[in-house]
């Protein structure tokens, strides 16, 4: 492994001094997502002397792309063919199945780069805190996500979806209304779509007729886009239920709406959802109710099956206003269940530190300025030199894939300012190993580094099994089989 390791070095080293100089700016990206591939297309646009590694700790690229977005939404995954010209750059390499924290640390990422840029994003969960909350049957939105899509940590969810004809989903977002989509929609539509086989089958068995999506706050501060509310919306043979009551606006509420098209857009599709009638009428018919301004208090436990779910225990809530344009939900002391035997917590991604970053855990975020890394918050002026962020480490859990290309944009103009100023240095007396020192290294430690031709290995084995079943790709969705398919 490490004979291997030294010549694939020499021979991307070579590959790299036919058009970059003996000393070029080594750049290494964390994250092989929208905020990393973005991050190192502006880095090689804006530094023709820039040498850019992005790694991750799947074998697998792409991020949220492969394994966030839902199957029956293709065209958002049209970025991904972007991001392989970017993969492909002659100054550019992809290094899967490295793990930061573990594989390397990152006080190592930094002696061996100029720069080194976190966008690995958000891989746990946040939590609510209530009793109850580890009975079986409660998933967060995530793993359900993950499980359907393939990623190979999302393999051995095994949700029940037959021991009960109702879920609740915790949350009004793109996320909450994906997952309500493909309990719900016809299976017969999935199947052509690249959902995980695993994912279908069990589908193809579910006997989830209803499901509640369940917000803290009003119809006018649902979190979700209107194009993927009208997706729901327009499922086959499904009826919406929605209390007219619920759409009654106040001063306040009417404010909110002035200042976002998109909010009152969505409102919009809420009500005229409330009065249309039922489009649809057939056997299978399924059920979609839109449950507002309630805040989870509890959990209920199954008497005859000890230890799952059988309902959540509600606080009913009212809005506060706490600045202009800004109203949150609290508690108004009235109560009420919903009975049901799945639930799906979708109330945001929680980012994970390593060793050596700092972090606020409060929000969730690493402390940055415009993308340089703050080694104390209450002080932006000292700052982690060479460390910068981008993405949901940078912001939070927010925004839609395109959000990441403003997001890296900001980075990388932090990165080439500091540049300039004389922030980073390039020591031609010192220079960094990057990629060099990187592949030695892990190759002393054994690690079975996945590159990007060894992807493209992966994804033709999913393309061929896929084209047998009429669908896009048949994805790999356990370690074992993607590390075979790199060997093969």
């Amino acid at each position: 492994m490490q004979k291997l390791a030294i010549f694939q070095a020499r021979r991307w080293l070579c590959r790299s001094f036919s058009s970059i100089s003996s000393n070029p700016l080594r750049v290494c990206v964390v994250g092989s997502g929208p905020a990393g591939f973005y991050t190192a297309e502006k880095m090689l646009k804006a530094h023709q002397q820039a040498q850019v590694d992005i790694i991750d700790r799947l074998p697998t690229p792409f991020g949220l792309v492969r394994s966030g977005v839902a199957p029956d939404h293709p065209e958002t995954k049209i970025v991904i063919n972007q991001f392989t010209r970017v993969a492909q750059h002659e100054r550019c390499s992809f290094f899967g199945n490295v793990i930061l924290g573990s594989s390397i640390s990152l006080s190592e990422l930094r002696e061996l780069y100029h720069v080194v840029v976190l966008a690995y994003g958000a891989e746990s969960d946040r939590s609510l805190g209530i009793p109850g909350e580890n009975l079986k049957g409660i998933h967060s939105a995530r793993e359900f996500v993950w499980w359907y899509n393939g990623h190979p940590d999302g393999r051995n969810l095994d949700p029940d979806l037959k021991s009960t004809d109702t879920a609740v989903i915790l949350g009004q977002g793109n996320v909450a209304l994906d997952v309500a989509r493909i309990l719900l929609r016809p299976t017969v539509e999935l199947a052509t779509t690249d959902i995980a086989s695993h994912a279908l089958a069990t589908l193809e068995e579910s006997s989830i007729r209803v499901v509640y999506l369940v917000g803290r706050r009003g119809p006018a501060q649902a979190a979700c886009t209107a194009k993927e509310l009208r997706e729901v919306l327009g499922i086959h043979n499904l009826d919406i239920s929605i209390l007219e009551s619920d759409l009654l606006l106040t001063p306040a509420d009417e404010e909110e709406l002035k200042s976002n098209r998109i909010q009152r857009r969505v409102y919009e599709l809420l009500s005229k959802a409330a009065t249309s009638k039922p489009k649809h009428v057939g056997s299978n018919k399924r059920e979609l109710n839109f449950v507002f301004f309630r805040k989870p208090d509890s959990f209920q436990e199954l008497r005859d099956r000890g230890g799952h779910v059988s309902g959540v225990h509600f606080e009913k809530t009212v809005l506060k206003s706490v600045e202009p344009g800004k109203q949150i939900a609290v508690g108004a002391g009235e109560f009420e269940d919903i009975k049901c035997g799945m639930v799906l917590k979708s109330i945001g991604y929680k980012s994970v530190p390593v060793d050596g970053l700092p972090f606020d855990h409060k929000k969730g975020i690493v402390p940055n300025d415009r993308g340089r890394v703050l080694s104390d918050s209450s002080d932006p002026s000292v700052l982690e030199r060479g460390l910068y962020v981008c993405g949901w480490l940078k912001r939070g859990p927010t925004g839609i894939i395109a959000t990441n290309l403003y997001c890296a944009e900001e980075t990388v103009s932090s990165i080439s300012e500091d540049l300039e100023k004389g922030v980073l240095i390039l020591s031609s007396a010192s220079p960094k190993p990057g990629r060099d020192g990187l592949l030695q290294l892990l190759g002393n430690r054994n690690v079975r580094i996945v590159s990007f031709s060894e992807w493209e290995k992966i994804d033709s084995e999913e393309r061929r099994l896929g084209s047998s079943r009429n669908k896009p790709r048949e994805k790999l969705a356990t370690w074992d089989e993607l590390h075979k398919a790199t060997s093969e």
